[in-house]
């Protein structure tokens, strides 16, 4: 199962919501998809799930046109969109019925309880939906999403308002659905992407700036990477290690000190070469990721 984004386009007047973003979604992948607010994510999510119209491009849910055959498309898409409409007055497992028999599902309490169970619903299955909590209110529009055993995911901030806890728990349920399913999962909690994602797009003023696996992401070529070396021999100076790759060094604790380096591979090779013309012990020699926050930083505001 795969979703194909070609080209979209939703503007709105001289303002460009989306501006020509093109990806492709495949199963047994969750994706993350990043941006600062107002940055494109919703409404692409929108137009990937048929809410909404693009002006320009198209959407394919393994080959069939979102905007041409949508009712096909969306027997195939479970959403959970960024405002979860729920109808409060109705009890959980009312509106989960409600739900079923729109998409069509013979089994409904079959599929009610297994979605129940999947989502961690079970002690508040049998309250109306004004009553939940705001993280339990979250876990119905999950159960909705998911009722129909959809084989696209797409995820709108699934885990907003949810305590530490329950956050595992729903990230768990995710990761699950992921191993069979094609998601599509936003957040604003970097973490969480990390977490549970295997590659990453970022979107920034309606452009994708970055579409690539979590690591190679945090390996980008171009930006100053950091190594650490641990020495038994702690009388060695800083600039001992100063070698011509090497941009600056860090002493963090006698015999330990930190490197900055755009070589990477170079100054680690150097490193032991060094070591091993001078006589010196490593105990410990290690390159440090940059953290997706700091990618995400750089990638939409630049610094």
């Amino acid at each position: 199962m795969s979703v194909e984004v070609k080209h979209l386009v939703k503007q709105y007047g001289q303002q460009y919501a989306v501006n020509n973003i093109s990806f492709h979604l495949q199963k047994g992948q969750i994706t993350g998809f990043l941006g600062p607010n107002g940055a494109g994510k919703s409404t692409t999510m929108k137009m990937i799930t048929g809410y909404l119209m693009p002006d320009e491009g198209m959407v394919t849910i393994n080959g069939i046109e979102v905007q041409r055959n949508p009712i096909d498309a969306k027997k195939m898409i479970g959403y959970l969109p960024e405002t979860n409409a729920l109808y409060y007055d109705m009890y959980v497992g009312e509106y989960l019925y409600f739900v079923a028999g729109i998409k069509g599902i013979k089994n409904k309490w079959q599929e009610i309880k297994k979605v129940i169970e999947l989502t961690g619903l079970q002690v508040e299955k049998n309250k109306k939906i004004a009553q939940l909590s705001k993280g339990y209110k979250q876990r119905v529009g999950l159960a909705a999403a998911l009722i129909n055993s959809p084989e696209v995911l797409i995820l709108d901030e699934p885990t907003s308002g949810l305590d530490p806890n329950q956050i595992v728990e729903i990230r768990n349920v995710i990761k699950q659905q992921g191993a069979e399913k094609t998601v599509l999962f936003s957040s604003h909690t970097l973490q969480e992407v990390t977490a549970i994602c295997d590659r990453a797009i970022i979107i920034n003023e309606g452009k994708i700036v970055a579409d690539d696996t979590l690591q190679n992401l945090q390996h980008q070529k171009n930006d100053i990477a950091t190594i650490t070396i641990s020495l038994r021999e702690q009388h060695l100076q800083p600039q001992a290690l100063q070698l011509p790759e090497v941009e600056r060094v860090e002493i963090i604790a006698p015999g330990t000190f930190k490197l900055y380096t755009r070589q990477e591979q170079l100054v680690r090779k150097n490193l032991l070469a060094f070591a091993l013309q001078e006589n010196l012990n490593i105990i410990a020699l290690q390159s440090e990721q940059q953290s997706l926050e700091e990618v995400f930083r750089k990638l939409t505001i630049g610094s």
